[in-house]
């Protein structure tokens, strides 16, 4: 349900009602009491990404993050054993 931004003609009290999408436009001022209660284009509720990132692998378990990092360890040795036998 989004929150819309109104505006009373009255008394200039601006306000936010949270409605259902379906529902009229509110006409009363919760303020002054008077129906000149006028919706306003407002900024909109924008989505907000906080933190350091946002993939899939961000958000693993321990166990597997351990159990991938276990996978690729052993590859890399046999690199470096690949590498020390053709040096000599």
């Amino acid at each position: 349900m989004p929150t819309y931004d109104y505006k009373c003609s009255a008394c200039n009290h601006s306000f936010e009602l949270f409605q259902h999408i379906n529902e009229n436009p509110a006409k009363k001022c919760p303020a002054c009491g008077k129906l000149k209660a006028v919706r306003v284009i407002g900024a909109g509720g924008a989505v907000i990404f906080k933190g350091s990132g946002f993939y899939q692998t961000d958000y693993r378990s321990e166990e597997y993050k351990s159990k991938a990092k276990k996978e690729t360890e052993p590859a890399k040795s046999e690199k470096t054993e690949t590498k020390a036998t053709e040096k000599k």
